[in-house]
């Protein structure tokens, strides 16, 4: 490893201060603001409370589509999908003809923060509830003795030292391997970094949960002020241990069904078919992965490939009609308007109002695998999250122009000072 520069880091056309203290960013899955504001207003989170007085206590954008790979990866290397090529969990590539998990290293197509650190000699750490993302994060990073952390809770019983930094981290955790369905997911994560804090202090450290409990829960329901009184107990002791720490989430969380509690789907697969003949386009649901039952691959951003020939202007104009969605655009107009890769997204894009998913057909969605009345994301009315920083930093912008993205650069600068 080389020796700390100490000065700063540049990737992706941008500085990031040299942390002289431990810098965090902790991405809440899935945390609309209100899980916050609910929880505050009712006694269980008093570090957090603490905090948003004595820091700094904003709201920021998400980017779109407000999925979670997408999110992350923007946090992870600090800029849109259009420089770092994830635009969903989930994309259809024209060249191969299939549908593939947007997961695996050859998609990222930009530098990570973590990383450009690491390789200027910094102590990086960083713990993902879901493996899904693991090999996202640790992009570039070299492991071993004197290497970086990185692994998931849901696979900690499978770590070794030469891939993720630490053998066996549940072993290392003392603590058993959480169920992918579980508020435990998300607790070895915080759990995880209290540990590495206190035994290792990493310049740079990144957590990251799952969605669980909010796909599960309304702010109001005990459940998720249990969750959130949780993280603050984790989050107390990171802040008595002197880290600098950003708190923002990937994406917000709304209810997307009726008053009976089923599920508000517009199927537009089906619309398609009904308008240029069956199987003609090609509808991709990029929020697709393999926890279904969090939200049964219904979410509030679609794409679409259409044939050769087909008229985009008049798909465009009879989707705008249709009210359960709330924006419908060219291929051009998404890559301009939320920086996204134009060779990986389809000729249209669309989405869906607040209370609205957008499916394929009807029959191709599993709905008895939701647990619960379906809470899901994705669109522009989930684009809003937290961004609160343990530092008073006068200069912070607030939303839009505030990132979610922006959390490891604003994590360094409150630990540079």
């Amino acid at each position: 490893m080389n020796a700390p520069t100490r000065t700063k880091v540049t990737v992706n056309d941008r500085s990031y201060p040299w942390p002289l203290r431990p810098a965090i960013a902790i991405c809440l899955d899935g945390c609309e603001p209100a899980y916050l504001e609910v929880a505050i207003a009712a006694g269980q989170m008093p570090n957090l409370a603490r905090i948003r007085q004595t820091g700094s206590d904003r709201l920021a954008h998400s980017v779109i589509p407000s999925f979670t790979n997408p999110n992350n990866l923007s946090i992870a290397t600090g800029c849109p999908p259009a420089v770092h090529g994830i635009c969903g969990n989930y994309l259809f590539e024209p060249e191969t003809g299939e549908e593939v998990m947007m997961n695996d290293v050859r998609f990222l197509r930009a530098p990570t923060v973590f990383a450009a650190f690491q390789q200027a000699g910094a102590k990086v750490a960083i713990v993902t509830a879901k493996d899904k993302l693991r090999a996202l994060l640790g992009a570039g990073l070299t492991h071993g003795a004197e290497g970086a952390i990185c692994f998931s809770s849901e696979k900690s019983d499978t770590t070794t030292l030469a891939e993720h930094g630490v053998d066996t981290a549940n072993l290392w955790l003392g603590r058993p391997v959480p169920e992918v369905y579980s508020a435990e997911l998300s607790e070895f994560v915080f759990a995880a970094g209290v540990k590495l804090l206190r035994e290792q202090r990493p310049d740079l450290m990144y957590l990251t949960t799952t969605d669980y409990v909010q796909h599960k829960f309304a702010p109001e329901d005990a459940e998720a002020q249990a969750f959130y009184a949780m993280f603050d107990r984790y989050l107390g002791e990171l802040d008595a241990l002197g880290a600098a720490i950003v708190v923002t989430a990937d994406h917000g969380m709304k209810a997307k069904h009726d008053a009976s509690g089923a599920p508000n789907v517009i199927y537009v697969q089906d619309l398609l078919d009904d308008w240029l003949g069956q199987g003609a386009a090609r509808l991709i649901l990029p929020i697709t992965d393999p926890y279904v039952v969090h939200h049964g691959a219904l979410g509030g951003f679609a794409t679409a490939y259409l044939p050769d020939g087909a008229d985009r202007a008049d798909i465009i104009a009879r989707l705008t009609a249709r009210p359960e969605l709330i924006a419908v655009m060219s291929r051009e107009a998404a890559v301009a308007r939320f920086e996204l890769p134009a060779d990986r997204i389809g000729d249209i894009v669309m989405i869906s109002s607040e209370t609205m998913t957008i499916g394929t057909s009807a029959e191709r969605h599993d709905l008895a695998a939701l647990k619960e009345p379906l809470r899901s994301h994705g669109g522009l009315t989930e684009q809003v999250v937290p961004f609160i920083v343990n530092q008073a930093l006068p200069d912070l912008p607030g939303a839009p122009e505030l990132r979610n993205f922006d959390a490891l650069y604003f994590a360094c600068m409150a630990a540079a000072t």
